[in-house]
């Protein structure tokens, strides 16, 4: 996450095209589940099309009709979703310490017309709206919980025994397996990586090479910096670890002014070797290595529409051919949500690189959640979506429906095989509104009883 000064430095981008705001309305009914969802949604992104063009699949009468968008909803409620990146903020934060985080969240949610633009409050982030947003007001069915390192204990949203907290409450209440957890991984931390096998078995692994990601961090580490990074993979590896999830990109555009030298460490550049070295483990690059947020320059739009190529997602998909490797994956968290509704273009022509380079079966569905409230508005976003007709004759492939192999690939399917999750056994949703109060009582009580543990990051766990 970028530092707090990306609040001021980018109000300018607020000037996005108008078609954007009428999201805002349309969310305001879905995250009710009332009876104006389908068509409002419906309605928002055929005001996108008048915007942009068409870049979003709308039914024949379903923006009018609402028993035609009804139907159309209904006829996807059971598609498998499997969201591999939400978050949400511990209940005792000290909100000083996540201005950055909270700051940018009110400055996404006026970019992209979000229900929360102009009224967020740092309770919208905390596990009782996590639990609405993700389970009761979106299709998700299964759903991986993470983190991030921090420097001070304080600073750390949630502990790894905090995640594994959540897990086993809403699974317990669940009566089978809905969400996953990462523990959080910084080098040198060899001694927690032995004690989180033994006592929680987390689902994967999490690092950010930048360090910690809500200011300048003098922690930077690279994948392919052997000296440092071997004896980790080996403890991984002996653990029975296969997926390793690593965040990169999501730079603000004066990275160099507000975190200095922080460029090189969010940068690929690092993945092919390390993925070459340890073909048993996956490397998942989270965020698509999508380098510019909260919105890409216009430089980079030029350079897009110039040469193909987009900062650094168009490094990633190169990685297996480059270096004859299969175990990369793709994560879209966060770098989806910022395109799709003010660059839809772009949006598409990252999923399309990314299909094209890394296969259709490496491209995994994450929305970064809750911080963009429920994650509702990025699948429909996302089953509508459909690549420009001038990018498919220039090699990019069509997307499909929203039922369609891809698009199914990309939702679930993909995640699944990984995490040894069989889609067909989650037709159903997670949870009902009743049992929200019953899971959040079982892990504040969880949390409450966690011991302070060496923390990725902090001056006692970096070694």
């Amino acid at each position: 996450m970028p530092p707090l000064c990306l609040r001021k430095t980018h109000r300018s981008l607020l000037l996005v095209k108008p078609g954007v705001r009428v999201i805002a309305a349309a969310a305001l009914g879905m995250m009710t589940r009332g009876p104006s969802r389908p068509a409002g949604m419906a309605t928002a992104f055929e005001a996108l099309n008048d915007s942009f063009g068409t870049h979003f699949e709308v039914a024949d009468g379903e923006a009018q009709d609402l028993t035609e968008a009804e139907r159309c909803r209904d006829a996807l409620a059971d598609q498998f979703v499997f969201d591999d990146q939400v978050h949400f903020l511990k209940d005792d934060a000290d909100p000083t310490l996540f201005e950055p985080l909270t700051g940018l969240i009110e400055l996404s949610a006026e970019l992209l017309g979000l229900p929360h633009a102009g009224r967020f409050g740092i309770d919208q982030i905390k596990f009782a709206h996590f639990l609405q947003h993700i389970f009761i007001d979106s299709d998700t069915k299964v759903a991986l919980l993470s983190g991030a390192p921090s420097e001070s204990d304080a600073g750390l949203m949630l502990s790894n025994d905090q995640m594994a907290a959540a897990r086993a409450a809403v699974d317990a209440v669940a009566g089978e397996r809905r969400l996953l957890t990462h523990a959080v991984i910084a080098p040198g931390w060899l001694d927690e990586i032995d004690r989180v096998h033994a006592d929680i078995r987390p689902d994967g692994w999490k690092g950010y090479t930048v360090g910690e990601p809500f200011s300048p961090s003098e922690r930077r580490w690279r994948l392919d910096d052997a000296a440092l990074m071997t004896p980790a993979y080996e403890r991984l590896a002996a653990a029975g670890v296969t997926n390793l999830c690593i965040h990169k990109g999501l730079l603000p555009a004066d990275a160099d002014v507000v975190m200095p030298g922080a460029e090189a460490f969010a940068r690929i550049d690092d993945v092919g070797p390390a993925a070459r070295d340890w073909p048993q483990l996956n490397f998942i690059v989270y965020h698509a290595g999508y380098r510019t947020i909260p919105q890409p320059t216009a430089g980079e739009i030029a350079a897009f529409e110039a040469t193909g190529r987009i900062d650094w997602v168009s490094d990633l998909a190169e990685v297996p051919a480059r270096f004859g490797v299969a175990n990369v994956y793709a994560d879209i968290g966060a770098s989806f949500a910022f395109t799709v509704l003010t660059h839809p273009r772009l949006a598409a022509a990252m999923i399309g690189m990314l299909v094209n380079g890394l296969g259709a079966d490496k491209v995994l569905w994450g929305t970064d959640s809750v911080w963009y409230g429920s994650p509702q508005w990025q699948i429909e976003a996302f089953r509508r979506l459909q690549m420009p007709a001038d990018l498919i004759d220039r090699g990019y492939p069509d997307l499909g429906p929203a039922d369609g192999p891809l698009k199914r690939a990309i939702l679930g399917e993909n995640a699944a095989r990984l995490y040894g999750v069989d889609p067909a056994a989650y037709r159903q949703p997670a949870l009902a509104a009743s049992q929200l109060d019953a899971v959040a009582a079982a892990w504040r009580a969880a949390s409450v009883r966690q011991q302070r543990r060496c923390l990725p990051g902090t001056a006692r766990g970096w070694c």
